[in-house]
């Protein structure tokens, strides 16, 4: 007799440029993995960064046949969960289908609403989520407002799609921004849903939504969560003093905290498990910037792990280089959307080993510039894990262990957006009593980087030029101005790490 294969959840992550859905066993093993990309239409002009709901299902149903072609049994699935990139608004009618194209969080049209509603509400930044950009669309697009009957989330609009019912999903102690205030800034309260607790059960998979997707029908659907907070489950962060990489495209720095910090050019809020805190932010292109020196630069003739084979055998320090991975602004922890990118310091001897050095080596300045000001500010990260695309290149999480001074631990599975998803699925069938317990059992790690002594003093040097370049371009750079909000720079800072 041939043994039973055992049950698994499926999750799905819906990243800001691709869909990855992902098989995971209730003790954390991969049975398969899928993904598939989509566009964003954008307009740096008018500041419009919108995507297509609709090229998101074709990739979703792209991205699970995959995985289930993998390995993955039909038959084993027990429950789907779906995270997704935010705070970006999909504007829905009641069975979930889109009236105008998802406003993502990449946009910077609702600049005037989010100041509005701030005042109104007393909430901020991402405290506002997907709000500012709905009473645009109401101020902006009344005829897509008018057909809308709910304001959603990514992750919510899917679910809704998939379950038939929609929910604000809400995680760990937050809460919702209070109706008063809404109308207060006159948006159309009605348009958001009642709030659910993430991990929730939303519902069996519809049939539609089954053929389409190849599931099969029936399949409970939970509540899932931002992308961000997905991460945070699928890479074990479970105590104070974890922390993460977000890796990605964009880039961030996580922690796990006991109680709320004032980090400068960060933010504070309640994390997804009980009694901690997440503090952190959010970088724009630290990991875009590899893939346009790939392609744009070098015109793809050389792939990542070619690159990457070259850049280490660099000395720790790129040869005196500074890259400052500033190509599409940046977010924390100096919020400046003026800021410019720069290769600083180039002579005749560095080549393309040097410069993609110095990329690699920024991504790992970036992470701990943020967490430089976290530690300032008392929290002391202990580890920190890695994930995406980005940690599959030992390399890369090698000059992170050395650069930031932080032991670097690696996920057995990378994609731990996805795996978070399949932990919250789990969660939502009774699969595990509990989301610690499910994070304990499905988010394991492979194995840890500890930082080099021996490479320390290279990286305090050539991270204090790194500091030094920003307010040195903004000032030589039209149209850049220093940050206001956490930009300043002196001297290196040293994560403490707990010990």
């Amino acid at each position: 007799m041939t043994p039973r294969r055992p049950g698994a959840t499926l999750g799905i992550d819906l990243g800001t440029t691709e869909v990855k859905a992902g098989v995971v066993t209730l003790d954390g093993r991969l049975l398969g993995l899928g993904r598939r990309r989509y566009p964003t239409a954008m307009d740096p002009v008018e500041g419009r960064a919108e995507q297509d709901p609709e090229a998101w299902w074709a990739g979703i149903a792209g991205a699970i046949h995959d995985a289930l072609a993998a390995g993955g049994d039909r038959g084993e699935l027990l429950g789907l969960a779906v995270d997704g990139h935010g705070p970006t608004l999909v504007p829905t009618d009641a069975a979930g289908r889109a009236t105008h194209p998802a406003i993502t969080w990449q946009d910077r049209r609702a600049t005037i609403e989010a100041a509005a509603l701030a005042e109104a509400t007393g909430r901020s930044g991402w405290g506002l989520g997907i709000l500012p950009a709905a009473r645009w669309l109401e101020t902006h697009e009344p005829a897509a407002a008018a057909a809308t009957r709910w304001y959603l989330n990514t992750w919510e609009a899917l679910a809704l799609r998939l379950s038939g019912r929609a929910a604000a999903v809400v995680a760990g102690a937050a809460e919702p921004v209070p109706t008063a205030g809404l109308r207060a800034a006159g948006l159309r309260v009605e348009r958001v849903p009642a709030a659910v607790p993430a991990g929730s059960m939303l519902g069996p998979l519809l049939p539609d939504a089954a053929r389409a997707l190849g599931l099969p029908a029936g399949l409970p659907v939970v509540a899932g969560v931002v992308d961000a907070y997905a991460s945070l489950h699928g890479a074990r962060m479970l105590e104070a003093g974890d922390a993460l990489d977000v890796g990605g495209a964009a880039g961030g720095f996580g922690l796990y905290w006991d109680r709320p910090i004032e980090a400068a050019g960060s933010f504070t809020a309640p994390a997804p498990l009980p009694g901690l805190w997440l503090v952190g932010g959010a970088m724009a292109a630290t990991g875009a910037a590899l893939d346009w020196f790939r392609d744009d630069v070098l015109g793809g003739r050389w792939t990542t792990a070619q690159l990457i084979a070259e850049a280490a055998e660099v000395p720790a320090g790129a040869e005196g280089l500074v890259f400052l991975p500033y190509l599409a602004g940046e977010r924390s922890p100096i919020w400046d959307p003026a800021a410019r990118g720069a290769f600083v310091g180039l002579t005749l001897r560095h080549g393309r080993a040097a410069m993609t050095r110095s990329i690699l080596e920024a991504a790992a300045f970036a992470l701990r510039h943020v967490a430089g000001g976290i530690s300032d500010a008392g929290g002391r990260p202990r580890v920190m894990r890695v994930c995406g695309g980005p940690a599959q290149s030992e390399a890369w999480n090698r000059i992170k262990a050395d650069a930031t001074g932080l032991p670097v631990e690696v996920p057995r599975i990378l994609e731990t957006a996805a795996v978070g998803s399949a932990i919250l699925a789990a969660v939502g069938i009774g699969a595990h009593p509990d989301l610690a317990s499910a994070i304990r059992a499905m988010a394991v790690m492979d194995h840890a980087i500890e930082p080099r002594p021996s490479t320390a003093a290279a990286y305090d040097a050539a991270f204090a030029a790194y500091l030094a370049v920003y307010p040195a371009l903004a000032s030589a750079t039209a149209g850049s101005s220093p940050a206001t909000d956490g930009g300043e720079t002196g001297a290196p800072v040293r994560i403490e790490a707990v010990a």
